[in-house]
């Protein structure tokens, strides 16, 4: 761009070069020039008004993960920049590329009581992995850079601008404006795990009598999931994923044991990790809710570890071999070296030679030995799906999550994306909803679990792959927080496709105090909502529906239906049901 123009408009500009598509946010005061900027048109950018800053982070958050691309939120001061701020700690902990924009007061106002005003450096610090303020017109390329440079290498994560005012209205000089295009999209500048390292994992791996990998959400965000049923394959290794790496593996492959962990796991599949005598984590934090509050895999076990960040390495099991890299690379190298004659290492020097006829079978790396992989696989698949299958049958009411899980299964095409709210949908549709294809095909924010993320990220994720099928399952909970949204959808004509699982209770919460507090339930009960009323009333198509025997059909016509639809459930609540969440399974 040439010629003179303001920060607000240079800001544009550098998005564009950035190839943002969409803008999600919400108008505020300090907002006006750079929002004036983008009315000026010419740059290929849309801005999606939401109704509230914290819908507008989700959504962004959810088309980053289905587009690979950055996600751009924006906010105003003051209240705006704080209901910003749960939406870009999600999508950091959650390592998605996110940019989170915030106008501010003037710099000149700093200080001097101006309404709005709260120190944005301080609470946006401990929240993203890079955060930063353009004080002066001369600091926003390098600025801007930075945040997209943050959001998309190493680990990917969110990264926040802070933009002043009157900073926005004053002069930029036009050759500061340029972009890094390799930061389009993450991740970018990709690492691999040094050489030496590969080939130890290697050695490790075939020495072990049966290996278990546990895949998280980094192998869907850097396509890595055809390299994992590689290598899955290659030692006959079952696959276990985290509740963010659902899609890591297709579920109907013969490796894929599903989602582990305290938030969709069954018994069946604790046993099958305790079979390991050697766990390879990809791309996994070995957290609390992957690991049962680190009972599974049990402390003692034999560990590899490939993640980008060394500092996630070690910190919750000793590890025999660290691989520091993308997971797409390091699968790829350890591919490699399994099927190749590469014999030694050099210890001294972490050096790694070719074996020459002299060296010793010690020194190779052999073929993997049988595996039983495929067989406790399948006796635990079969043993999780017969408990579900005779639920899933029942003809009982409130209609049983069981029930509800199959029948969205049935309706929804093979490419559909479908994002769950914490609560109700997460465990079960983590634990049955079977994803036929390798991809993000299901989203859930397990970062924080904030309610009311499944709506505003299915639409989010529907800007991002307008193609396919994009679904929000809520509870009656989190369709509280975001019922606002519904207008959003309406406005831009979304043809996402909403379920509410109705049971009148913070329904997690109570399972809870049932579980652990001897039934004694207390502030988690409210009043039951006619939902497709509501619906209706945003000019939304909706169903109502309490009689199971209806259930495939009302689902079949809304997921046919062109428009935006919401299905109203009355469903089993969630204290009375088998949910799988392991500290209720006992």
């Amino acid at each position: 761009m040439t010629g003179a123009m303001t920060a607000a408009q240079a800001l544009v500009e550098l998005l564009r070069q950035y190839q943002v598509q969409y803008i999600f946010g919400v108008c505020g005061d300090t907002s006006l020039p750079y929002y004036d900027a983008l009315q000026q048109g010419g740059h290929g950018i849309t801005h999606v008004l939401a109704r509230d800053e914290r819908s507008a982070a989700y959504m962004a958050d959810a088309y980053a993960r289905v587009s690979g691309k950055v996600g751009v939120c924006e906010g105003p001061s003051g209240g705006g920049a704080t209901y910003l701020a749960p939406g870009l700690v999600e999508a950091n902990e959650s390592s998605v590329p996110v940019i989170g924009i915030t106008s501010d007061v003037a710099v000149s106002s700093r200080g001097r009581f101006p309404l709005t005003e709260l120190d944005q450096q301080a609470l946006y610090a401990p929240l993203t992995k890079w955060n930063g303020s353009i004080d002066t017109p001369a600091q926003l390329g390098d600025c801007v850079r930075q945040a997209f440079r943050a959001a998309t290498s190493g680990r990917p994560g969110a990264a926040h601008l802070c933009f002043p005012y009157d900073v926005q209205k004053l002069a930029v000089d036009p050759a500061s404006i340029w972009a890094q295009a390799d930061h389009v999209s993450a991740p970018a500048w990709r690492s691999a795990p040094e050489p030496a390292a590969v080939l130890r994992a290697s050695q490790a791996l075939t020495s072990a009598a049966q290996v278990v990998i546990i895949a998280g959400g980094g192998v869907v965000g850097a396509g890595a999931t055809a390299e994992l049923r590689e290598l899955a394959e290659y030692l006959s290794a079952p696959v276990c994923t985290t509740v963010t790496g659902k899609g890591a593996i297709a579920d109907n492959h013969p490796l894929a044991a599903g989602v582990i962990g305290s938030n969709g796991a069954v018994i069946a599949t604790r046993e099958l990790i305790a079979a390991a005598d050697l766990v390879l984590l990809v791309a996994c934090r070995a957290g609390s809710t992957t690991t049962e509050h680190w009972k599974f895999p049990k402390p003692g076990v034999r560990v590899v570890h490939i993640d980008v960040d060394a500092m996630t390495i070690g910190a919750n099991y000793p590890t025999q071999v660290a691989l520091v890299g993308d997971a797409k690379l390091a699968l790829a190298a350890l591919l490699t070296a399994l099927r190749s004659p590469v014999t030694r290492v050099d210890q001294a020097q972490g050096n790694i030679s070719s074996a020459g006829p002299s060296a010793g079978p010690s020194a190779r790396i052999q073929a993997p030995r049988a595996s039983k992989g495929q067989a406790l696989v399948a006796r635990a698949r079969d043993i999780k799906l017969a408990a579900f299958e005779a639920l899933a049958a029942s003809h009982d009411t409130p209609i049983k999550p069981e029930r509800i899980v199959k029948a969205l299964r049935k309706a929804l095409p093979a490419d559909s994306i479908v994002c769950a709210d914490p609560g109700t949908p997460c465990p079960y549709l983590a634990a049955y909803f079977d994803l036929p294809d390798a991809g993000r095909g299901f989203i859930t924010n397990r970062a924080h679990g904030a309610l009311g993320y499944s709506l505003p990220a299915a639409l989010g994720a529907w800007f991002g792959r307008p193609s396919a099928k994009c679904v929000a399952v809520m509870g009656d909970g989190s369709f509280g927080f975001v019922a606002g949204e519904l207008e959003t959808v309406r406005r831009v004509n979304a043809p996402l496709l909403m379920v509410v699982l109705s049971n009148g209770s913070y329904g997690w919460i109570k399972a809870s105090q049932r579980a652990s507090y001897g039934q004694r339930y207390y502030s988690v009960d409210f009043s039951k909502t006619d939902h497709a009323a509501i619906a209706t009333a945003w000019g939304i198509k909706s169903f109502h529906v309490e009689d199971p025997g209806q259930l495939d059909t009302v689902l079949r016509e809304a997921v046919a239906y062109p428009g935006p639809c919401l299905v109203d459930i009355v469903t089993q609540p969630l204290e009375l049901a088998a949910a799988p969440v392991s500290q209720w399974m006992g």
